[in-house]
């Protein structure tokens, strides 16, 4: 039985990597939140996998191990308390519409995971903004319930948004362990940054984007935080809260949305760092990776485009003239 279902998939070491190193992450969510976190991810990746069967039913193995990493990285965009419904709507767009419109895998131009989050933090904003959990913060955590406490006041809130509306920062170390509240996947930079150290080893990620994004982010929120602008927190606070680290680590690096050239790469990288500190401090959007990264991708064809005009005019010799 296990054997005939594993044929449904298109094997993909790269997507495997991914997997594994989103696991430690997963459980982490459970232990924050409860155990919705895992009930929320089995039904959107259900919906998922049978959204892209039906389009790919005919392809011989019709499903790939990418989907699986789709609905795992758009669960863990979501708050815990994200209606069911809701999370298979999104999940449901995000493969039609972020992938299979495109021809299926290998052919999207955007991630599609951030093309379900973006499609339902637009559509449903009350759910997606307002409704929070509790992180535990002592054993067992939420291991021993189904979903951690309700959050109802802004003095409780995501670290951004409380950023945003009263100024007050959360703690780093509370934002490095990831008990706060916010998105299941996206709240514990160590976990996060042990996931990279994996993808970064294995060649899976590439360390241009990641190095380019963080850099491009940490300078212009120096440059705004020089001249006084009060929107804008200090890099690290940036870097460690708003799903930042998360998002440049599995959704800017995913290669088939990005720029494939190395100068390309950078300045992709670049460019979604600077719109990051831009949306964050002036758009309504308090996170803004998800965005940027979504920007990104439409520029990546072009990026690489002109990258390769660029050498190919640097190579072509000059006609002397007389």
């Amino acid at each position: 039985m296990y054997r005939g279902f594993m044929k449904l998939f298109k094997k993909q070491i790269l997507m495997r990597r991914v997997i594994i190193s989103l696991i430690p992450i997963i459980l982490a969510s459970i232990y924050f939140y409860g155990w919705r976190a895992l009930t929320l991810l089995l039904i959107v990746s259900l919906f998922g996998i049978l959204t892209e069967w039906i389009f790919q039913r005919k392809s011989k193995p019709p499903v790939s191990e990418a989907v699986i990493v789709t609905c795992i990285l758009y669960t863990l965009t979501l708050p815990a308390r994200t209606p069911y419904w809701i999370a298979v709507v999104g999940i449901i767009f995000g493969v039609i519409f972020g992938k299979e419109v495109f021809g299926g895998f290998g052919k999207n131009i955007f991630n599609p995971a951030l093309v379900a989050r973006a499609f339902v933090y637009i559509s449903f904003p009350a759910e997606l903004t307002s409704q929070w959990s509790t992180a535990a913060n002592s054993f067992p955590g939420g291991l021993t319930s189904y979903l951690t406490e309700n959050i109802d006041v802004v003095s409780t809130s995501t670290p951004m948004l409380l950023f945003r509306s009263t100024g007050e920062m959360t703690s780093y170390l509370d934002l490095f362990w990831g008990n706060v509240s916010g998105s299941l996947g996206e709240t514990s930079a160590v976990l996060i940054i042990l996931s990279a150290i994996y993808l970064l080893y294995t060649k899976t990620a590439s360390w241009h984007i990641l190095v380019s994004v963080i850099g491009g982010f940490t300078f212009l929120s120096l440059i705004f935080n020089i001249i006084g602008v009060q929107e804008i927190p200090d890099p690290l606070f940036g870097i460690l809260s708003g799903g930042l680290l998360f998002g440049v680590i599995f959704m800017a690096t995913e290669p088939i949305s990005a720029p494939k050239t190395k100068e390309g790469k950078v300045f992709y990288g670049i460019l979604i760092g600077f719109i990051t500190v831009i949306i964050r401090g002036y758009a309504l959007f308090a996170g803004g990776i998800m965005f940027a990264i979504l920007i990104g991708n439409t520029f990546a064809p072009i990026i690489d485009e002109s990258v390769k005009a660029y050498k190919k005019s640097r190579k072509t010799p000059r006609k002397v003239t007389a």
